[in-house]
């Protein structure tokens, strides 16, 4: 099944030839501007912020960014052939196959596109009766903001699929004629909506079941479930390990040195901390409390991490200032 080619460049407004550093800022900037939380249109914003999420996904990390660079000229003019040995997770489609044939599943309001994820089903249908059948669960994946993830949330979903025609019942003709409302297919497309409950605390790869709401059982056997992947979206401050977050904060040379105090965002606000005297490049200052919540109400911490920055130029007095520090210092850092 053809996909669309997404140019992650152009998502993210940067050339081909972008540093790791020149897609992070790009990223960091849009993902704040469009971030559901704060823009005025907010259905518009949840769509880009999805794009610029997939983007990042792929160009924020070098071996899926190699992959993606390698797809083939034809690519950058919209081809939709898929790449060559493009069998892993980010190529595939969501096309799912059932006992009654292969139907297309199409989830609206959830993860990334056709492009990046495939979307699929599994039978884990039991029998409940004799001659009764539970049926198969279809699954998804669902993007989740850090924020969601720390509040809670209400969102609602579309799951679009191939349904049997209600007129024809399958057949593809009504009387002698081809079936108005199928077209001849025998099936038509059907949508329903469901509202996902996100609770405070989950986790990437958890998955949220709603109940009841996958294929229909065989003679008379109960529905199965739609379960939702949950992919964490990146952040534009934090990184994500377990319930923990990770803050790279920058420092002047002479703060990193004598100590300091700054403040810090967290996801419920900012806060102040004390940079200690001697603070080390990589040095990790624990904030507690100020993480993801737990399901066992354990709150996860905030990792503030120190990175000692340079100015890009001086005037003759700071480097009067530099050269005294120079010649007074007993430091070597290379002892």
């Amino acid at each position: 099944m053809p996909v669309e080619f997404k140019d992650y460049y152009k998502t993210l407004g940067v050339p081909r030839t972008a540093s790791h550093d020149d897609i992070r800022k790009a990223f960091r900037t849009l993902a704040r501007q469009y971030h559901p939380d704060v823009a005025k249109d907010k259905k518009r914003a949840e769509e880009k912020f999805k794009e610029i999420n997939e983007a990042y996904e792929v160009l924020g990390d070098a071996e899926k960014r190699e992959k993606y660079d390698q797809l083939g000229a034809d690519w950058k003019d919209g081809g939709s052939r898929p790449p060559p040995g493009a069998s892993g997770e980010a190529f595939r489609t969501h096309a799912w196959r059932s006992g009654t044939g292969a139907e297309n599943f199409e989830f609206g309001g959830t993860g990334f596109s056709d492009f990046f994820e495939q979307f699929f089903g599994g039978r884990r249908g039991g029998t409940v009766q004799p001659g009764t059948e539970k049926g198969q669960d279809v699954e998804g994946v669902i993007m989740v903001t850090l924020e969601e993830a720390m509040r809670g949330a209400i969102r609602p979903i579309s799951v679009r699929r191939n349904a049997v025609c209600p007129d024809c019942h399958g057949s593809a003709v009504q009387g002698r004629r081809v079936c108005p409302t199928c077209g001849g297919d025998g099936q038509v497309s059907v949508s329903r909506d469901y509202k996902v409950k996100i609770p405070p605390g989950v986790r990437d790869g958890q998955r949220l079941r709603v109940s009841g709401q996958g294929e229909p059982g065989s003679a008379g056997g109960p529905p199965g479930d739609l379960y939702l992947r949950v992919r964490m979206a990146s952040h534009p401050d934090f990184r994500v390990e377990g319930g923990d977050l990770y803050y790279d904060l920058d420092l002047a040379p002479w703060e990193a040195a004598l100590g300091a105090s700054v403040s810090v965002p967290t996801l419920s606000g900012p806060v102040s901390i004390k940079i200690p005297p001697a603070t080390q490049i990589g040095q990790r200052l624990r904030v507690r409390g100020r993480g993801l919540p737990g399901r066992d109400s354990a709150q996860g911490d905030l990792y503030v991490v120190a990175r000692v920055q340079m100015p890009k130029a001086i005037g003759e007095q700071e480097k009067g200032l530099w050269e005294q520090l120079a010649r007074e210092s007993h430091f070597n850092p290379r002892a």
